[in-house]
């Protein structure tokens, strides 16, 4: 500003030297002398009064000076913010927080490892398991009980879950898959070689149809043309399984892990259980039969993160991040461990 105005002046004063020096005569020197002893003495005044700010302009600068000064503080602000941010967000993920996980029963030996190793990074998350079978869980969750993760032992209580709009949406995956074995105590003699000829038995442990391990038991013989043909192999109760098989004493169990108990004990020669059930059983069970996925179909374990409204936010994060570690390879190796296939893909 100040340097523009400054040369409008010099401009003006030169223009007007020019003149004056085209309209004189050579007898008015005296005169035109006084112009160029006058010029100085303007151009001086011109340039102070250039130099010097107007009071408009003064306030423009301050004006200027006092926003640069905002928006300088604004930046460091938003700076200082962006800083904090992560450390809010630790804070919160380090929070103390409690899951309600539904796991299937066959899951529960291997999920208590599983869980064992996520609280070694996350020891501010505490796992409360809930394990039974996949059918009472599910009906557990629809009546309103509190659940975070669900783990279940087959694709039709995940199916159902899902059209209850209960399943959190991308966060259902498929983790493992599981093989339906024949069993005895090791102790003991028995005619029985598998499925086919379990009614050899004197008394059979078997799952009721609500439990997975009971529907794929039922749909093996069905395949294998001991039972009739249906669309849900569970319809079938335990006295027609029974009539089926010539009128052999079935003891009806609640879930798979009733099923072993009930053989390890010796209440009945044999039984329908998951071949990752029967870890850590070696010495006691004899595997008479795995049954072919030919006659079972695939026994794949689905999990989710469940609805939960009443879950703060730390929960629901954790929640996330729990169902993320069970399917990470880390669990997979866990789960392997345990007798379980992960090569599902």
């Amino acid at each position: 500003m100040r340097k523009r105005v400054l040369a409008v002046i010099l401009a003006g004063m030169m223009a007007g030297i020019l003149a004056a020096g085209c309209g004189s005569s050579a007898g008015s020197a005296a005169p035109e002398q006084k112009k160029e002893e006058a010029a100085p003495q303007e151009t001086e005044e011109a340039v102070e009064d250039a130099e010097a700010p107007s009071d408009t302009e003064t306030e423009v600068e301050t004006e200027a000076v006092e926003m640069g000064a905002v928006s300088t503080q604004a930046s460091a602000a938003e700076e200082a913010a962006s800083t904090q941010a992560p450390a809010a967000e630790n804070a919160i993920s380090e929070e103390p927080v409690e899951l309600q996980v539904f796991i299937a029963a066959s899951l529960n030996t291997s999920m208590q490892e599983v869980a064992a190793k996520y609280n070694e990074e996350h020891p501010n998350v505490k796992i409360t398991f809930n394990a039974d079978s996949s059918g009472k869980l599910l009906t557990q969750i629809e009546e309103g009980y509190t659940c975070d993760v669900f783990f279940s032992a087959a694709q039709k209580q995940m199916n159902q879950l899902e059209e209850d709009r209960l399943v959190v949406e991308g966060t259902r995956a498929d983790v493992v898959n599981n093989q339906v074995v024949v069993i005895k105590r090791k102790d003991t003699e028995s005619a029985v070689t598998g499925l086919a000829d379990i009614g050899k038995a004197s008394s059979i442990a078997l799952a009721d149809g609500s439990v997975p391990v009971g529907r794929y038991t039922r749909t093996a013989l069905m395949n294998l043309g001991i039972l009739p043909e249906v669309e849900d192999a569970s319809v079938y109760t335990t006295a027609e399984v029974s009539d089926a098989l010539g009128g052999v004493e079935i003891s009806e169990q609640g879930n798979v892990s009733q099923v072993l108990t009930a053989v390890v004990e010796g209440s009945c020669e044999v039984g329908t259980t998951y071949y990752s059930d029967t870890y850590g059983f070696e010495d006691q069970v004899d595997i008479l039969e795995k049954v072919s996925y030919d006659l079972t179909g695939n026994v794949i374990y689905p999990v989710c993160q469940v609805v939960n409204d009443e879950a703060t936010d730390a929960q629901k994060a954790a929640a996330a991040d729990f169902v993320s570690f069970i399917t990470s390879d880390t669990a997979k190796a866990i789960f392997d461990s345990y007798y379980f296939d992960t090569n599902i893909n």
